[in-house]
């Protein structure tokens, strides 16, 4: 069982659902990015999500774009990334990381050399966001050697075929994307989640994270009634940028949104 597995089935025993942050590492500072993190694990991650900084942030929407090209003129690189992951596990073996981002930094590393790293930093996950199932098979082949899930993503517009090829290539568990469009974008209509979480849940047997659009405590917890997780990321990565030349403030206010959620979506 991997780990971000270990996590999931530990939740469900006390019916309780994973709350999954997300910041892109290096927006506003590396040092910055170390503070967030441990704000967010102190106050109810269960899985943190990592954005590893591209150029062109395609599936992003203007708050998380803008962070990748802050983190992108700072320099910051995979190395940077992996180094955020090693420093979380000098303190923490038990909150899952996944790495989030595009496959081109990925395929100049090269896919071994990234699996390989990525499992030496102590990474239990990645997503990319722009490799489908029908291009991962080389990819998955070196994560798999390593024990790394391998995490897709799945829109509204999903088909049912594509479902099922999904459900051969991803472990882990699945992110639901809950709005059509970029990240931080519109409002939650909890109806449509239901009915495309029952879709997916006839097809796939893996726990479903909901994100895009989730940005307070309220709207995490009617989501949660039906989601495994919820992803949420817009939102801290905002005060990330508005706060970053005041730490201390950045990280009381990252870690009061965060206790809100978590708190939210594990009440009894």
């Amino acid at each position: 069982m991997s780990i971000l597995s270990k996590i999931f089935s530990d939740l469900k025993q006390s019916d309780q659902k994973a709350f999954i942050p997300f910041i892109t590492t290096g927006d506003g500072g590396m040092d910055n990015s170390e503070a967030a993190m441990f704000a967010l694990v102190q106050n109810g991650a269960d899985i943190i999500e990592l954005g590893m900084p591209f150029s062109d942030p395609m599936a992003d929407g203007p708050v998380i774009a803008k962070s990748h090209e802050r983190a992108v003129a700072d320099g910051v690189n995979l190395h940077y990334v992996f180094g955020l992951v090693e420093r979380l596990r000098e303190h923490n073996n038990t909150t899952g990381v996944v790495l989030m981002g595009y496959t081109n930094p990925i395929e100049v590393f090269g896919y071994k050399a990234f699996a390989e790293r990525a499992y030496e930093a102590g990474v239990d996950g990645v997503l990319v966001v722009d490799m489908p199932p029908e291009e991962a098979q080389d990819f998955k082949a070196e994560l798999d050697a390593v024990g790394i899930d391998l995490i897709f993503l799945i829109a509204p517009t999903t088909t049912d075929e594509r479902l099922e090829m999904i459900a051969e290539f991803a472990s882990g568990f699945v992110y639901f994307v809950s709005l059509k469009g970029v990240t931080g974008a519109g409002n939650i209509d909890i109806d449509s989640v239901n009915h495309h979480l029952a879709r997916i849940r006839k097809v796939i047997d893996l726990p479903v994270g909901v994100g895009f659009g989730i940005k307070d405590a309220e709207t995490a917890k009617k989501v949660s009634e039906s989601a495994d997780a919820i992803i949420v990321g817009s939102t801290i990565v905002s005060i990330i940028e508005q706060l970053s030349d005041d730490r201390d403030k950045m990280v009381t206010k990252v870690g009061s949104l965060a206790r809100q959620i978590s708190s939210a979506i594990k009440q009894d």
